[in-house]
């Protein structure tokens, strides 16, 4: 007897079978792609729960693209402020090692931790 070959439906292909993921994002971000896989296969099929149907119902919403747009320009938000911060304690360092030298240029006694910020 000949082993069936296993023949995706029409319109799906069959994802290559490749090495297995090295990270866990990357196992998470496999697993994410072949359950949004399943459920597509259900809503084709009629067989999707109302759960699942719901929730792509949602996602199509403009309040739901909405709400990602936020969230986005939120990260981006508080990316900029941590560079920002980042960015003032370096302005600050700087600051520091210039008062430092413009008092030894004016004769004012320097200490010996205090001399390295004339590199």
């Amino acid at each position: 007897m000949v082993a069936r070959k296993h023949v995706a439906p029409v319109g799906f292909e069959q994802s290559p079978v490749g090495p297995p993921a090295t990270t866990p994002e990357l196992r998470n971000q496999e697993l994410v792609a072949l359950a949004f896989d399943l459920v597509e296969k259900k809503l084709r099929d009629g067989t999707a729960s109302a759960q699942e149907t719901v929730h792509f119902l949602k996602m199509g919403e403009e309040k739901y693209q909405l709400e990602r747009d936020k969230l986005r320009q939120e990260n981006a938000l508080l990316a900029a402020r941590a560079e920002q911060i980042s960015k003032n304690d370096r302005m600050e360092e700087l600051f520091d090692k210039a008062i430092k030298a413009f008092k030894g240029y004016s004769g004012e006694d320097v200490s010996q931790d205090e001399g390295e910020y004339y590199d």
